[in-house]
């Protein structure tokens, strides 16, 4: 009888931990989307207290709603950077028109940067708005 009870125990202790497993990789690994978003690099820092991570915001504008009779409207994209490479590109890049191209995730890692959305490539747009790409080296690339 002892027998069964340890083995209801385990398997039990075995399913709870296979459901936080499934739970922690699409919280956290599952990349939910990825895309890119064009806008005025308005700012990169380099922040944390134990861990230290590249957050930027780039500001993305566009006409307004149906109702806002043609007024241009502005939102911010926040964002971070796990390659520093990308993140010492972008540095150079402030107050530039740029693309990113971004991965979103369901949750942060304190490692990974403060935000959802991890910018993984980026492609500055001069004036005349021609596309330089910057790919970043893949074996220096963290999560």
């Amino acid at each position: 009888m002892a027998n069964k009870g340890k083995i209801i125990g385990w398997s039990i202790t075995l399913f709870v931990l296979a459901l936080l497993a499934v739970f922690c990789y699409f919280k956290f690994l599952w990349v939910f989307s990825d895309g890119t978003k064009t806008g005025e690099l308005n700012s990169l820092t380099y922040t944390g207290y134990l861990f230290k991570t590249y957050e930027g915001e780039i500001i993305l504008t566009g006409y307004g709603s149906k109702n806002s009779n043609g007024t241009v409207q502005s939102k911010n994209f926040k964002f971070s950077v796990a390659n520093k490479e990308v993140a010492e590109k972008l540095t150079r890049m402030t107050g530039q028109r740029v693309t990113v191209h971004y991965k979103e995730y369901k949750g942060t890692l304190p490692w990974r940067g403060y935000e959802r959305s991890i910018v993984d490539n980026v492609t500055e747009l001069d004036s005349r708005y021609q596309e330089h790409t910057f790919e970043p080296d893949p074996d220096e690339f963290f999560l």
